[in-house]
């Protein structure tokens, strides 16, 4: 009996020792992995970040584009509704032919005058009182005989 105790304490040994080996194997095993896997999550983590910021970036950017946008679409709002050269030089002519009619026209002239002065006032009249708001929602048409009959209440 004491060479099967003596071969099980060898055989017991050397499975103690294969044991202890292989645990110590496993052990540095699972630390080099737990070490690969953080550096993965570090990786991941720097990766995350730079996008992120990336990301923010090109919000900002986004939003301050979108901004320029409108306020350039306010802008060309703003310069269709200004008067050009071609409407001033228009407006100019105009006024010339006025000139030149009340100036060589001798019954034009008090005519002319007559109908200047209730234009401007209707014109001051459509910024205060109820006028604005009929012109706004109310479009106030003039015919041409509703002007000749005035014309010819001023002249008689």
């Amino acid at each position: 009996m004491s060479n099967f105790i003596i071969g099980a304490a060898c055989g017991l040994a050397v499975a103690l020792i294969i044991a202890i080996y292989f645990s110590m194997k496993l052990s540095t095993l699972r630390k080099e992995k737990k070490t690969e896997v953080e550096k993965y999550r570090n990786m991941l983590a720097e990766r995350m970040e730079i996008e992120s910021a990336g990301v923010n970036k090109l919000k900002a950017e986004n939003e301050e584009l979108r901004k320029t946008n409108e306020n350039l679409r306010v802008s060309l709002l703003a310069m269709r509704e200004k008067p050009g050269r071609k409407e001033l030089e228009r407006l100019q002519v105009m006024q010339t032919a006025a000139d030149r009619l009340v100036l060589n026209s001798p019954g034009f002239a008090p005519v002319w005058q007559a109908a200047l002065k209730e234009s401007e006032e209707e014109f001051r009249k459509t910024y205060s009182g109820l006028m604005p708001f009929l012109k706004r929602h109310i479009p106030l048409k003039t015919s041409d005989a509703q002007l000749i009959d005035d014309s010819s209440d001023t002249t008689v």
